[in-house]
């Protein structure tokens, strides 16, 4: 039974600290995740899987951390499960960025996944095409909540601060 728990907790409570404590803020406030996670001129299973550029495995271990902390948290559950609550989600993390290799998830396991809220390749490609939309690491269901932080905290974010820079450089007339 703790075994499982730890699993559990790792999988779950990780992908809210994760999803909450790093991924929404690097949406809001930081450009590391966006320049390195939805940089559309390189291929995102290269930066999920393959890449040894410093800021690609910056960002992962970052996004990691919570994960890591967690998973130290439960390793008096069961240091058995905190290791494969990790391991599950370093698979995770590769499985959904098949997609750009032609990945389509069988119906079978869709039919298995939807109900548990468990981010599909497919799912993920969406978040990698529209970064405002599809958060939660591995579950689906911090989607919602990510997006209502994400509108709620909007006004103090990177996006909206440079816009209104933007519209105050064109009100002021040049001068000669």
């Amino acid at each position: 039974m703790a075994f499982a728990a730890a699993i559990l907790i790792v999988l779950v409570v990780g992908d809210f600290a994760s999803t909450f404590f790093y991924h929404v803020p690097q949406h809001l406030w930081f450009t590391l995740h966006l320049r390195t996670h939805h940089d559309r001129k390189r291929s995102y299973w290269d930066h999920a899987v393959l890449s040894t550029n410093f800021e690609v495995l910056l960002d992962g271990f970052l996004g990691a951390v919570p994960y890591l902390v967690v998973a130290g948290l439960t390793w008096h559950l069961s240091w058995e499960g905190s290791l494969l609550g990790l391991v599950l989600g370093q698979l995770h993390v590769w499985w959904r960025h098949t997609t750009e290799l032609g990945w389509k998830t069988p119906q079978w396991v869709r039919a298995v996944a939807r109900p548990l809220q468990i981010v599909l390749p497919e799912d993920h490609d969406g978040h990698h095409r529209n970064p405002d939309i599809e958060f939660g690491d591995i579950f689906r269901f911090y989607d919602a909540p990510a997006r209502a932080l994400l509108a709620k905290l909007a006004p103090t974010s990177r996006r909206t601060r440079n816009a209104a820079a933007r519209r105050a450089k064109q009100r002021v007339p040049a001068q000669a």
